[in-house]
């Protein structure tokens, strides 16, 4: 009888243990795009804020994940250190914040871009990050890096940028204040990307969330 008891209290604790573990775990490749959401940070809301494409995603950063043989990195432009590689685990949880990160993959049409795009992603890395959010051959930003790495494939796309408030239709006062203390006038118009609008590329598929 004990023997039994302490079977059926394996088995349960077992179950309770399976069930407390993620139903599966994402495996990330070389090529996948992680998105980050918006922070608490003003510039970072306002981002997300101008440039949403639905109600489902609310991301303000994207890096790509490339798979070394010494582990996973991802390689992404950001304002403190411009275009980096950093580990996996540095990218999921930036210093000082908390946010969910989403990963995406090429479509199984668009995979044969990966290759070059990870050559052309080191290629740029140790440039300033680009705060102007204006294209640039000499400084990035996180959706543009992104873009750029994959721009001999075509695989994304420049729109007109807009820093207006969709419900409003004015210049939020993050935006006001954070080109005025460049001493430029707002790039409304001008050629750009955004992580909201990568996302919602129809040559991407959502993998899920992995933090």
């Amino acid at each position: 009888m004990s023997k039994l008891i302490l079977a059926i209290n394996f088995i349960i604790i077992a179950g309770l243990f399976a069930s407390a573990q993620p139903a599966s775990k994402i495996k990330l490749q070389s090529g996948d795009l992680l998105f980050r959401e918006k922070s608490s940070e003003n510039i970072s809301e306002a981002i997300d804020k101008v440039t949403q494409t639905s109600g489902e995603t609310h991301f303000s950063h994207v890096g790509l994940v490339e798979v070394t043989d010494t582990g996973i990195v991802a390689l992404h432009a950001y304002p403190e250190g411009g275009t980096c590689i950093v580990s996996l685990s540095e990218f999921l949880h930036p210093k000082g914040d908390s946010v969910k990160v989403v990963a995406y993959r090429l479509k199984s049409e668009w995979q044969k871009a990966v290759p070059s795009a990870i050559q052309k992603a080191h290629s740029m890395l140790g440039k300033p990050y680009n705060f102007s959010y204006i294209m640039s051959d000499t400084a990035h930003y996180c959706s543009e890096f992104v873009y750029l790495t994959f721009v001999a494939d075509s695989v994304f796309k420049l729109e007109p940028m807009t820093f207006k408030d969709p419900e409003t239709g004015s210049f939020p006062k993050a935006w006001v204040e954070y080109y005025q203390k460049m001493g430029i006038e707002i790039p409304e118009g001008q050629p750009g990307c955004n992580p909201n609008g990568l996302a919602a590329s129809e040559k991407l598929e959502r993998l899920g969330r992995i933090r």
